[in-house]
């Protein structure tokens, strides 16, 4: 499969080093309440990017987010294919995202509303201090992409980076662990490493994982609620942000996730009803 294409970052701090090809493996770890720790990880395999494995309570839980082993980070930088964009039947007016990869389709919000779907196999990434992804997507949608010259995770690549207000994407493709610990661990992952990671630590507090049964899906949902440390008045940098995922297994016994992320507290947010109507349009192209 052609690698996907990693777009640069435009920011006033010097570029992340670019995605490696070289496989890594490394946990996100969340401090639950003063002693207790839970592992955040998942299966995000993703053709030549780093494998997370892992598991993690489904306790919602208080965590001082810090890394340790890595999380699966999906994929490196290659060509990308041409976005699959086009009609959401299920909405009037809205756009489709595809990701055969990860055998999800969903809708967002058109042109008007600001909403920019990505080329389908263009990777989002974070990394940690040696420029190795700890998270990736591909599939990807983003919300006002742009607004913003700063992030409160400087270690982004592609268009992760690019002061959007939310990020909507596939990851996966890895067999260890639950279907609910994977569900849940996306959502922590995601949180931690969109804003903050390992040199901000945000505080992340997740949900208990709840099952999804819709949209020819039946897997698990989980919600992380994140506050930002790095916090600098304005709207670049939020003072809160949601994540949400959405996990199903397939025949093969891989482990699939969709996850969104979204700024929380600033202008022109995402609304909690506005990110359920985004996730009622999730589809598992199986089915």
């Amino acid at each position: 499969m052609s690698q996907p294409k990693i777009l640069q970052r435009v920011a006033p701090r010097r570029p992340s080093a670019p995605l490696s090809s070289r496989r890594t493996n490394k946990t996100l770890m969340a401090a639950v309440g003063v002693v207790l720790t839970v592992a955040l990880s998942a299966c995000n395999d993703d053709d030549g990017g780093g494998k997370d494995e892992g598991s993690g309570k489904d306790k919602s839980s208080e965590a001082a987010a810090s890394p340790s082993q890595s999380p699966a980070a999906e994929s490196s930088p290659s060509a990308a294919s041409k976005s699959p964009a086009g009609e959401d039947l299920s909405v009037p007016g809205w756009q489709t995202q595809t990701s055969k990869k990860h055998h999800f389709r969903y809708g967002v919000p058109g042109k008007a509303e600001k909403w920019k779907v990505i080329g389908e196999d263009t990777a989002l990434s974070y990394t940690d201090k040696n420029g190795k992804p700890i998270v990736v997507m591909t599939g990807t949608a983003n919300y006002r992409e742009g607004g913003c010259a700063s992030s409160p995770n400087a270690k982004a690549i592609g268009e992760a980076g690019k002061g959007q207000l939310a990020t909507v994407g596939t990851t996966g493709g890895g067999k260890v662990g639950s279907l609910k610990e994977n569900a849940r661990n996306w959502a922590g992952n995601w949180g931690f490493a969109a804003y903050g990671g390992e040199e901000r630590k945000p505080k992340i507090k997740i949900a208990e994982v709840k099952p999804w049964k819709q949209g020819g899906i039946n897997g698990y949902t989980a919600t992380a609620e994140v506050t930002v440390t790095h916090h600098r008045p304005g709207s670049c940098v939020p003072p809160k942000a949601v994540v949400h995922s959405i996990a199903q297994k397939l025949p093969d016994g891989t482990m699939h996730g969709w996850v969104i992320y979204a700024d929380q507290g600033v202008p022109k947010a995402l609304t909690g009803a506005e990110i359920k109507k985004i996730m009622g349009t999730v589809r598992s192209t199986d089915s």
